[in-house]
């Protein structure tokens, strides 16, 4: 029996397959468009690689929902062809093994990986990182690298060449109309209409994008809605910026701090990426109650005794935030959090004045690939309960301060101190007045 008679058994359920594949075909399109804006465009993520509409349904319930939905729909056509019988496989071997490989081998994977992330939203108190099973090793969303973004549009890509295979190797094509030619096409036109009414509706809500005019802005300005926020090279923003609103993109903007230079303050998925910012007294970045990923800043130029780098605190209630790529010169810390979850990685901090980089009060998070130099008293430091994985970063010339007259701030190039557990792994000290240590009931612990 050919595949055009055992479709015509069917002439209905063709007709559903049809539009199963529409919507394959569309969810393809919205993880072709990450893979673009990341990789191709270098959107700052994870904020502006979301897809043509992600931005409005990026939520676990969401990818959840569709993948189940999706094995659901494939499986009960599946078995309303009956595709497991004889005359199936006889008809087209390539087709049957595209459609049963990638119904249930390929998307019903993707469903575990889904589940699992959906736990792991569960387990992080409904906030990110999911990284499901096989991501768990993936960096964060960078420039070109291969992240979530990437793997699971590998994994979407699968799903839908293979059932897009089964579907051209048994012809369903032309099989799509149950009824007149005619009458298909009308609900073809409509249903496409409703498509673009639905898309352009939603992407009208997408957050603007903004530019900074040239020359000096005088601020402060204050960001209290969705949007990027793009600066030009020789856009100034003078007396800072304070950020309020979730989804926020700040890119490519300079500043010239008062008290402080960028200020976010209970607000989620900010994203601050290569800005500078000079001249601030308190922070030159101060975080309060909220969730950001900072890259490849720059900051230096403090005012006074007093100014820090980058303080992140009373945060632990949101999901990790991530520091990467940052160079800090001066100030008392070049990175300090507070009661916070903190990813810190590949940061350049010099001739700091009290620590290079401390987590305190009860944080967790990673230091990781550092370059710490110069630094007086303690180069990088765990304290107050916190919980620290201190990896692969490079602690050199860090110098006593008999001033301070604290014995805890003899040069130590990595310290715990006050209930702290600290992991150390594979660390470089160089030219430090001591080592690493431990005090007040801390704990120092190595991973081989």
């Amino acid at each position: 029996m050919t595949s055009g008679q055992l479709l015509r058994r069917h002439p209905r359920l063709s007709t559903a397959f049809f539009a199963v594949a529409v919507v394959l075909v569309l969810h393809e399109s919205e993880h072709l468009a990450q893979v673009l804006q990341k990789d191709v465009r270098g959107a700052a993520c994870p904020n502006d690689c979301r897809g043509l509409l992600g931005f409005f349904f990026d939520i676990e319930w969401v990818h959840v929902a569709y993948n189940h939905s999706l094995l659901l729909l494939l499986a009960a056509l599946y078995a309303g062809f009956r595709m497991w019988r004889r005359e199936w496989r006889a008809a087209s071997p390539v087709g049957w093994a595209l459609l049963t490989g990638g119904i249930f081998l390929l998307q019903g994977y993707h469903v575990v990986e889904h589940t699992v992330k959906l736990d792991q939203w569960f387990g992080n108190g409904h906030h990110s990182p999911t990284p499901g099973i096989l991501g768990q090793p993936l960096p964060a969303p960078d420039g070109r690298n291969f992240s979530l973004i990437e793997l699971h549009f590998v994994f979407n890509t699968l799903v839908f060449l293979a059932v897009l295979g089964g579907y051209l190797a048994y012809g369903f094509h032309r099989h799509i109309w149950a009824g007149s030619r005619r009458r298909g096409l009308t609900v073809a036109a409509a249903a496409g209409a409703g498509v673009l009414v639905f898309t352009g509706s939603v992407w009208s809500m997408r957050p603007p994008t903004i530019q900074l005019p040239a020359g000096v802005t005088q601020g402060p300005l204050l960001l209290d809605h969705a949007q990027t926020l793009v600066g030009r090279p020789d856009s100034v923003v003078r007396g800072g910026i304070r950020i309020t609103a979730d989804e926020v993109t700040l890119k490519d903007v300079n500043v010239v701090a008062n008290e402080y230079g960028i200020d976010v303050d209970d607000a989620r998925s900010v994203v601050l990426q290569n800005v500078s910012v000079r001249g601030a007294t308190i922070d030159a970045i101060h975080i309060r109650r909220a969730q950001v990923v900072i890259r490849d800043c720059t900051i230096g130029g403090f005012r006074g005794g007093w100014g820090q780098g980058i303080d992140i605190s009373f945060s632990a209630h949101r999901r990790m935030s991530l520091i990467e790529r940052c160079t800090i010169t001066g100030g008392r810390e070049g990175i300090v959090t507070h009661s916070a979850n903190v990813l810190v990685r590949n940061n350049r901090i010099t001739r700091t004045s009290l620590r290079g980089i401390a987590m305190t009060e009860m944080s967790m998070g990673e230091v990781a690939g550092n370059r710490v130099d110069d630094a007086l008293g303690v180069g990088i430091f765990c304290g107050d309960f916190s919980h620290c994985m201190i990896s692969g970063n490079h602690v050199s010339g860090t110098r006593p301060d008999p001033a301070s007259g604290d014995l805890t701030r003899m040069g130590y190039a990595l310290q715990a101190n006050y209930g702290a557990h600290a992991t150390l792994h594979r660390n470089r000290l160089v030219g430090n007045a001591l080592g690493a240590s431990a005090f007040f009931k801390a704990q120092l612990s190595s991973r081989p």
